[in-house]
């Protein structure tokens, strides 16, 4: 077993079934992992708030404050900590509205240990990966496209001279067409790319990154001129700024 080192080893669990919390914490334990506890929705973002942490295991039902308000509010503040929903609500509407709000991945009650701890895992691969190719490219790719800059050493995004602030989706999505203008990606490529193999996501999810990105970057939404439909296919960055 790989041991986790340093913050990736801290996971706030925020969960209202105490047994559920002993059980977990005893296999993340085991796994090499520290588990810090919350039993309701304010008590676990106050942790969140006040910690540092590799990743957060959301429970959806929760006194308090449900656990969706509890990933809206991390990821008005924090878009890159890994966010995993453990949640009996397994109606693919209910998960589509978990990844479309930031978080990485989704596992429905009830569930093996052994699953939970693979799931991790490829959530921090995944994070190692991302970081290792930011530390590759940082100092010399920045991407400099008419009215949108990218410095993807920093993961920082400039649209009019204003940084604009992403979810880590929205952004390797952004970053993955950015980086390779003209280029028609469908959405399956997009979800092999971005969300990867490992990542229980639907095409119209998307749609629904590919919406939010032009609210965030596009003068007119309703005219994008950065990142263009292709009809019965997917989407392409522009090559007008190239």
């Amino acid at each position: 077993m790989n041991t986790p080192t340093g913050q990736a080893r801290k996971i706030l669990l925020i969960e209202d079934d105490r047994e559920m919390i002993d059980l977990l914490t005893m296999h993340l334990n085991t796994e090499g992992y520290q588990v810090d506890a919350a039993a309701d929705g304010e008590a676990g973002l106050r942790a969140f708030q006040a910690g540092q942490y590799g990743m957060v295991l959301l429970d959806w039902m929760l006194p308090t404050m449900s656990g969706i308000d509890v990933l809206r509010e991390i990821r008005a503040a924090d878009t890159r900590t890994p966010v995993m929903m453990l949640t009996a609500r397994g109606e693919e509407a209910d998960k589509v509205l978990g990844l479309e709000l930031g978080c990485d991945d989704y596992l429905t009650k009830p569930f093996s240990m052994r699953e939970l701890a693979a799931r991790i895992k490829v959530l921090r691969r995944r994070i190692e990966r991302a970081e290792e190719l930011a530390r590759v490219a940082a100092g010399d790719r920045i991407l400099d496209l008419g009215p949108l800059k990218i410095d993807h050493g920093k993961r920082k995004v400039i649209v009019r001279d204003q940084t604009v602030q992403l979810t880590v989706k929205e952004y390797d999505l952004l970053y993955t067409l950015a980086s390779r203008p003209g280029r028609t990606f469908s959405r399956r490529q997009l979800l092999d790319l971005v969300w990867d193999e490992d990542s229980d996501v639907y095409e119209h999810t998307v749609n629904s990154h590919v919406n939010r990105l032009r609210n965030k970057i596009e003068e007119n939404p309703n005219r994008p001129r950065l990142i263009l439909t292709a009809w019965g296919i997917g989407y392409r960055f522009t090559e007008e700024f190239v």
